[in-house]
């Protein structure tokens, strides 16, 4: 039985495919689309999955979508009557919704076929009960906690249950318009940050800041005694007038959503290009500080209910990996699993594996410990864009890739590496990254100067061989995702200046020979050169999302003033190509 699950008509649009229990492919529309967090009907994503499978559209037995229209209905209807002043705001919504309904449509017209030849049938799941699913039932728990937290998705903004083998039972949930998300972003834009996504940027900036705001922070975000929470609605705009949410272009953008009062509390807003002030600082850390609170209240409550060890977690808030971090010291969960994507697009797997597993109660039979789901290149066809380009090249065996790759990170050059199928996610975790050597304390610059461009205080992260994590970190665990921000050991910090936050954190990820096997002995090759086990990692990218393709990685390389490029085992030099 083919199932093909869908994230459409929002943020971080994306599509995946199983055959019965197999996970054939899952990748993002942005990937494709090449616009950042791509929202609408992720067409692009299911012909790549269709292609991969080598079936058409009429295969298809079941189409899963996370979004269920009539999922609180009636809170939905009672506040746009009472509460919606944008006429535009309340069409916008209605449009949303028809196109949710008609995915037949859609694909009928998409692949050139008639609606009655699709003989597949639509199950629109839950939003957050697409995030839960797409979490627990990849998890290697057989019973666990699950939390989903994130801005917004079918009118509710947390939703907290437990897992037991294929079954999932709901708890509580948090309905529009009390949300963490919605917090967290309207202080994203009050601090400049205007674009969709840019709350990394928050979290990255609030290590340089002191929690001197987070007193007033109480004002805005009460603690429940249910375990959940509330906003004071006096500071944000959604719930009194609607904000605009536009996704017709693919590229998502919401109106600012903090209202004139958090301004007459807290100041003025940053404006974009504004310098980035101890104020600005101070007011990232509280933030972040009171979304940590907020996030250890409601797993406290739930550990409390469920007396379990183990918690699943998923949304868009749940990738917060700063707070993730300090789940072991906050609560009493002793094991803390997130999958690759907890983003809302990781909500395409999720919705199918909760009609497998809730609906037709199916055995779940794997565990999600790879993250590599998406487009793959032979070397035919690398070679074939390679030649196209007229680029000089060698193709080495897999030891000799490993040489020359760490020797030119060692001679402080930046690489970029792409093997195997591309990431299902937000994170580059070693098959579409850019490399960098850890111990160089000009690291950060040239990869900025190079490549990158971004602000300078976003950190870059390590990936570190997985058996020599408790050398360099303060707490021991498999970190697949770089899900998680931990202490680097103050004795080791100085030994990687260019991947040691401010704070004396990293954002880990652990690299398993199984897992990974090619990244794994490429920095293992590092690690025989250097003694350092750890190489500096980033996303494979140039304000763009990350890379797919081999033109799209060559495309980067030749535009930035990278020193060398890997596809597969495939090496171009910088110094070999004058004309890029």
């Amino acid at each position: 039985m083919y199932i093909l699950g869908l994230n459409a008509f929002h943020g971080d649009s994306s599509a995946c495919l199983f055959e019965d229990d197999k996970l054939i492919m899952a990748i993002e529309e942005e990937r494709l689309r090449r616009i950042k967090h791509w929202a609408g009907f992720p067409t692009m994503s299911i012909r790549a999955c269709l292609d991969e499978a080598d079936i058409n559209i009429t295969d298809i037995d079941k189409i899963t979508i996370s979004r269920n229209p009539s999922a609180n209905l009636f809170n939905k209807i009672k506040h746009t009557v009472t509460k919606m002043r944008k006429i535009g705001t309340l069409l916008d919504r209605i449009s949303n919704t028809q196109k949710v309904a008609s995915v037949k449509d859609l694909l009928a017209k998409e692949f050139d076929v008639s609606k009655d030849d699709i003989k597949a049938e639509i199950h629109n799941i839950e939003h957050h009960r697409s995030h839960m699913a797409s979490a627990f039932f990849v998890s290697p728990f057989k019973k666990a906690a699950i939390l989903s937290i994130d801005g917004f998705g079918d009118f509710t903004s947390t939703m907290t249950g437990v897992g037991d083998g294929n079954n999932i039972e709901v708890f509580d949930s948090v309905i529009y318009p009390h949300s963490l998300g919605i917090f967290y972003t309207a202080f994203t834009q009050y601090l400049g940050f205007s674009k969709y996504g840019d709350e990394y940027k928050v979290m990255g900036l609030a290590p340089y800041g002191k929690p001197e705001f987070y007193d007033k922070l109480l004002d805005v975000v009460e603690l429940t005694d249910n375990g959940l929470f509330k906003l004071n609605q006096k500071y944000f705009r959604h719930s009194k007038e609607g904000v605009t949410m536009s996704w017709e272009t693919g590229d998502p953008f919401i109106e600012n959503i903090f209202s004139e009062y958090m301004e007459e509390v807290f100041g003025k807003a940053r404006t974009k290009g504004e310098e980035v002030t101890d104020f600005h600082k101070n007011m990232a850390h509280s933030v972040q500080k009171m979304s940590e609170t907020v996030i250890f209240h409601i797993l406290n409550g739930l550990h409390k209910r469920t007396g379990l060890d183990s918690v699943c977690i998923a949304g868009g808030v749940g990738q917060n990996s700063v707070a993730n971090g300090k789940i072991y010291e906050n609560t009493p969960f002793k094991k803390v699993y997130l999958p690759p994507a907890a983003t809302d697009a990781g909500t395409s797997i999720g919705s199918a594996l909760w009609y497998k597993h809730q609906e037709l109660k199916e055995e779940r039979k794997f565990v999600m410990y790879n993250a590599n789901t998406g487009g793959k290149f032979s070397e035919e066809q690398i070679l074939e864009v390679i030649l196209e380009k007229e680029l000089k090249y060698e193709k080495l065996s897999d030891k000799e890739v490993n040489d020359v790759v760490t020797d030119c990170l060692i001679d402080a050059g930046v690489v970029g590496w792409f093997a195997d199928r591309s990431e299902f996610g937000p994170r580059a975790l070693g098959y579409r990254s850019i490399l960098a050597d850890p111990r160089r304390e000009d690291a950060k610059e040239i990869l900025n100067l190079k490549i990158k461009k971004r602000e300078k205080f976003r950190p870059f992260a390590p990936s570190i061989l997985s058996d020599k994590v408790d050398e360099y970190f303060e707490r021991s665990e498999e970190v697949p995702f770089m899900e998680k921000v931990y202490l680097i050991r103050p004795e080791k910090r100085k030994e990687l200046p260019a991947v040691t936050h401010v704070d004396g954190t990293g954002r880990l990820q652990s690299v398993n020979k199984t897992v990974n096997p090619k990244y794994y002995n490429m920095i293992h090759r590092f690690y025989e050169k250097t003694g350092v086990p750890v190489v500096l990692n980033t996303s494979f990218n140039e304000n763009e999302p990350i890379v797919n393709t081999p033109q799209e990685a060559i495309a980067t390389f030749m535009r930035t003033k990278m020193d060398m490029l890997v596809l597969e085992n495939f090496v171009i030099k910088r110094e070999n190509n004058h004309q890029s």
